[in-house]
């Protein structure tokens, strides 16, 4: 996942655009630009961030959607530099606002953009749950993968890039516009075919630097697990609130999302599920067998014999 290239949109009110860019420079150096279309930083390495409009948000001349250059593992810190630099000067999410990340498409074939797509739709009601994606939004900007297109998908079981196309679109579309309405679902492959990268565009607004950190870890875990599977499932798992909690952390660890690394990543993405990250059913004693609390490593990695075929079918 560290070897994959991405962007990040992220949308703001509250903080003119001047008044965004000039807060970025501060994060990243370079120089400020501005024309009709927008603000423009050029940072230290002669990359360009902008800061353009977008109809869709609520702040008018105090809202602004930054826009990032091509980042890479490396650039998580200088992101969350800019994240908070925003923030400081004086910009906040809303119900208005979401965040789009993008992953570079060059290395994905049809098995890659095919496993993807069935990973997602699999865990994708626990997806949506764990991110509180608003039902306004699911129903508008950000829906669900459409049952059509997993349908064709598995249908035709495609082999190359241009039968994906198909499948998505419902047609071979050899001319993608970047509004077209296909777009606006979750897992965007609309900008696969149009401009060359996924866009997941399940996540709220935020200028909190560690959840935004903890999508894009989120994001290229998927993509890189996407990469590196033979095959995947595309039959929805059943969703229970009870228990959203551990099975999202099941989901994470099988990801790759392990360890004092992603200890924070995991944090974000578990805090507004419900039950116990530690259990999946009734919560046993307060310590496990093996003396960890029931919320560590250890315990999730127990040999007991229930808990670890409930691991591997999840995860499967």
């Amino acid at each position: 996942m560290k070897t994959l290239r991405f962007g990040i949109e992220i949308e703001t009110v509250g903080a003119s655009r001047q008044k965004l860019a000039h807060a970025i420079q501060g994060a990243v150096g370079g120089q400020v630009s501005g024309d009709y279309r927008g603000w423009q930083v050029t940072d230290a390495q002669g990359r360009t961030w902008k800061v353009v409009p977008d109809g869709s948000l609520s702040g008018g001349e105090y809202s602004g959607e930054i826009v990032s250059p091509i980042l890479t593992y490396q650039d998580m810190d200088a992101l969350q530099q800019v994240v908070r630099a925003a923030r400081e000067a004086g910009a906040r999410a809303d119900s208005s606002t979401g965040i789009h990340i993008h992953v570079d498409g060059s290395r994905f074939d049809a098995k890659g953009v095919t496993n993807l797509v069935k990973m997602v739709h699999k865990q994708e009601r626990l997806l949506e749950t764990a991110l509180g994606v608003s039902a306004a939004r699911l129903a508008r900007y950000c829906r669900p993968i459409d049952a059509a297109f997993i349908q064709r998908l598995e249908a035709r079981r495609p082999r190359t890039l241009q039968e994906v196309n198909e499948a998505w679109y419902g047609r071979c579309n050899l001319s993608p516009q970047r509004y077209d309405q296909s777009r606006y679902h979750g897992l965007n492959l609309n900008s696969l075919f149009f401009r060359g990268t996924i866009e997941f565009r399940y996540f709220n607004g935020t200028v909190h630097a560690g959840e935004v950190k903890a999508y894009v870890q989120l994001v290229l875990a998927l993509a890189a697990r996407a990469l590196a599977s033979k095959a995947a499932s595309s039959k929805r798992r059943d969703f229970n609130p009870a228990t959203a909690k551990y099975d999202f952390r099941v989901f994470l660890l099988h990801l790759g999302l392990i360890g004092e690394e992603f200890k924070t990543a995991r944090t974000h993405l578990l805090k507004k599920l419900e039950g116990s990250a530690a259990w999946k059913g009734q919560r046993r004693d307060r310590r496990g067998s093996g003396g960890e609390e029931p919320g560590s490593e250890g315990t999730q990695g127990s040999s007991n014999g229930a808990q670890g075929s409930t691991h591997e079918s999840l995860a499967a």
